[in-house]
Order: structure tokens, then C-alpha cells, then sequence
């Protein structure tokens, strides 16, 4: 595009190629792409200085801080977050575009419901759909909370909600998957530790078990085909290993770090 919104648009990244190029063809339309970069070994920050991004390098601090680091640099208006895996649809640009060319209203932020594609399906069942999340809104008037997973933005006055929606291409390999959620158990795991919260094995097979029903059955993930069994599977082993996790940290407190117990990484 020749003419630019006066919108930043804010992305953290590490080893994504294979997902940046389009993600910032999406938001074009944007007057300055911030993208920090926690340690990429591939082409992440090649492709994103090639495209004109601001690239900032920045030790991994958590999701929430790590993306409030971002938002940090951002200099425009209008502030946009986005993931290196999604998109904004022509429909929704247009949208975006309008809102910060007319800055209507008492909004300090928008919602957009959010399209998860899981193995090129839409999934929308298993609270997959709307899936609704703020990603829009005026600068100083949003902040990310210091969760180091499952960040969320908090906004300072009213926030209205969209129709249009934003695409999340989420990992379709299982191997990935796997990794991924070894990675996320364990952020999960500590994150609920240093909130006093505690779990037994047992807990932990339990709690799996009523995800996965919840997920395919009670939230309807069964219509989503294969790939809602998928999710649902790996919705539970995700749960299971968490929890599964913060038991071995009850326990590692518990003996008083004694030999034989090893800090979860």
C-alpha cells in the first residue's frame, strides 16, 4: 500500500519464517511494524527488516512482558498486536483502517473475534469460535498483564466489539505440538506454583480426563472432524502435564530442594 495508517503494529518472534512473510503482508497498511526478536538462529529477522520493520533484540522475558516490551517501542496513535501465526483479513484492515482515520467514539479498544485454523480447518466448537481478543487500541491506553503465559491486554476505558475477525494459523504438526506443550506445561506449572496453587498426580489424570470430554463431547469438538479429536487430545495432555508439573514442584518444596529433585526447565 502508498498510503499508510498512522497505526504501529506490535510482534514478537522467534524462529517464525515460515509464518512472518505473511503475517506482515496483512498489516501493510500500518505506518510502523515493531517486531522483537528473543534469539531467532533462522531468517525471522532478515525477512522483517527486508520488509521495513523496526527489529528490536531482546532476551526472552515471558509472553506479557515480552509483548509490553514491543508495545514499548510502538510510536503511533493506534496500537495493533498480532502474533507472528495471524493475519488481518482485507475486510478487517479495512475496518481498522476506518476506525483509526475517523477515531470515533469513547473506545479505547476493539475485540475482534478470532478464526483458528487447525490443519487448514476452521475450527469452531470446543470454545474455539468466537474466541474473542482485544488487540486494538489507543496508545497509553492499554497494557499487557505480567502473566508469562496466557497474557491478556487490559484497557483503560471502554472497549468495543468487532465483527470482523482476525486468522490464527495455529501449528498443525504434531511435532511442534509436542514441544509446545512441553514448553507451555512448564510456564503453566511454575506460573501456578508462585501462586500457591497445588496439585497431586492423581489431580492432574483427573483434570485431563474432564478436558478432554469437555472438549469433545459437552463443547461439541466431535463436529470439528479429526482435527477436533486433535485438539481435544492435545488440550488434555497439555492439562495433565501441567499439572502434572506443579506437583513435582509441591513436592521439590515440600522436601526442601533436597538431592534427587531437579527444578523444572
Amino acid at each position: 500500500m502508498d498510503e499508510k495508517s498512522p497505526i504501529s503494529v506490535a510482534i514478537i518472534a522467534c524462529n517464525e519464517e515460515e509464518n512472518l512473510p505473511g503475517c506482515l503482508r496483512s498489516v501493510a497498511f500500518a505506518c510502523q511494524i515493531v517486531l522483537v526478536d528473543s534469539g531467532s538462529t533462522d531468517r525471522t529477522q532478515r525477512i522483517a527488516a527486508d520488509f521495513g520493520c523496526d527489529v528490536f533484540k531482546e532476551p526472552w522475558r515471558g509472553f506479557g512482558p515480552q509483548k509490553q516490551f514491543a508495545v514499548d517501542q510502538c510510536r503511533e496513535d493506534w496500537i495493533l498486536i498480532l502474533d507472528a501465526d495471524e493475519r488481518i483479513p482485507a475486510e478487517t484492515a479495512g475496518a481498522i483502517i476506518k476506525i483509526v482515520a475517523g477515531s470515533h467514539g469513547a473506545a479505547a479498544g476493539y475485540s475482534f473475534p478470532r478464526k483458528n485454523f487447525f490443519q487448514e480447518r476452521w475450527i469452531r466448537h470446543a470454545g474455539w469460535w468466537p474466541d474473542r481478543v482485544i488487540r486494538l487500541f489507543r496508545k497509553g491506553r492499554g497494557r499487557l498483564t505480567k502473566a508469562t503465559v496466557h497474557e491478556s491486554i487490559t484497557i483503560d476505558g471502554p472497549v468495543e466489539l468487532l465483527d470482523f475477525p482476525i486468522e490464527h494459523r495455529t501449528e498443525g504438526r504434531l511435532g511442534p505440538i509436542l514441544r509446545k506443550i512441553d514448553r507451555y506445561s512448564t510456564l503453566g506449572a511454575k506460573q501456578a506454583f508462585s501462586e500457591g496453587k497445588r496439585s497431586t498426580i492423581w489431580g492432574a489424570v483427573l483434570r485431563a480426563q474432564f478436558t478432554f470430554f469437555q472438549d469433545y463431547l459437552f463443547r461439541g469438538g466431535f463436529l470439528d472432524g479429526r482435527q477436533g479429536l486433535t485438539l481435544a487430545v492435545t488440550d488434555a495432555v497439555n492439562k495433565f502435564f501441567k499439572y502434572a508439573k506443579l506437583s513435582e514442584l509441591n513436592r521439590i518444596d515440600a522436601d526442601g530442594g533436597r538431592e534427587g529433585h531437579r527444578p523444572l526447565r
